[in-house]
């Protein structure tokens, strides 16, 4: 199993939960986050002298898939999110030595 964090554009929310949801993953945590990267912050469209913004509103969503799904998933969310500017956003990937529900006590991927 691999958990799977991905900042990213806030406009990008809903075609990234339709992404997880068609590799059967139905289960993920979503934040509003701020930062900034290579970006450093700046929007073209906000290049006030006197403003100084160098944080930027993104979406944290983290997942837990298996194994053999994440070559798919890596390759539909570089499709689906990459606009090919900076500020699309990364993709962490660690590995995920267990996994338990809580409600029923079931572990690895019948819990998922």
């Amino acid at each position: 199993m691999k958990k799977v964090e991905i900042i990213t554009r806030p406009d990008k929310l809903e075609g990234l939960k339709e992404l997880l949801t068609a590799h059967n993953c139905h289960g993920m945590t979503v934040s509003t986050v701020m930062g900034c990267g290579t970006q450093r912050g700046y929007v073209a469209e906000m290049n006030l002298p006197e403003l100084n913004i160098n944080l930027l509103p993104k979406i944290f969503v983290m997942t837990v898939i298996e194994d053999s799904e994440l070559d798919k998933v890596l390759t539909d969310i570089y499709e689906a999110l990459g606009t090919g500017t900076v500020g699309d956003g990364k993709v962490f990937v660690y590995d995920v030595v267990e996994v338990m529900r809580i409600r029923t006590g079931e572990r690895g991927e019948k819990a998922l």
